[in-house]
């Protein structure tokens, strides 16, 4: 069987941190995928935040719509890591974008690799919208760190 693998990119514009809750545990006391899942759209948010654009509108009702994803598993997370989340947007194209994501603890133990398939939706209609030129060129701000 195929591994998933995800390529990271040579640069990262913004990291976050988050931290693991008690919440977050699943039944082998480590962080869970759903819940990595959950913390992988919360710093998706803040890396859009970061560039500007919204994940929905609720005004014109267009947006972003996941059209995928793929994690790529490294290391256990625990109740008290704080998880640094380094985001870039990768892969522009007629419709959208790759978000990818590093996921390493405090002492820098990588603990996994992401990425989230975005497409521009038009909510009104249902259908895919075109990835402007000035929406593409948010996605690529200079580098920051957030703490």
């Amino acid at each position: 069987m195929a591994r998933v693998k995800v390529a990271l990119p040579d640069a990262f514009p913004l990291t976050i941190q988050i931290p693991v809750r008690i919440t977050d545990l699943n039944y082998g006391a480590h962080l869970g995928n759903d819940a990595l899942l959950s913390i992988l759209h919360e710093a998706r948010v803040q890396f859009l935040h970061h560039c500007q654009l919204p994940e929905f509108d609720l005004a014109t009702k267009t947006g972003l719509i996941m059209a995928d994803v793929a994690m790529e598993y490294k290391g256990e997370g625990f109740h008290g890591d704080v998880l640094h989340i380094q985001l870039a947007a990768t892969d522009l194209h007629r419709y959208g974008f790759d978000v990818v994501y590093w996921v390493k603890n405090q002492d820098g133990k990588e603990i996994a690799r992401a990425k989230t398939g975005m497409l521009c939706f038009d909510y009104n209609t249902r259908k895919l919208r075109a990835l402007t030129p000035e929406l593409g060129a948010q996605l690529t701000p200079t580098p920051a760190h957030n703490s």
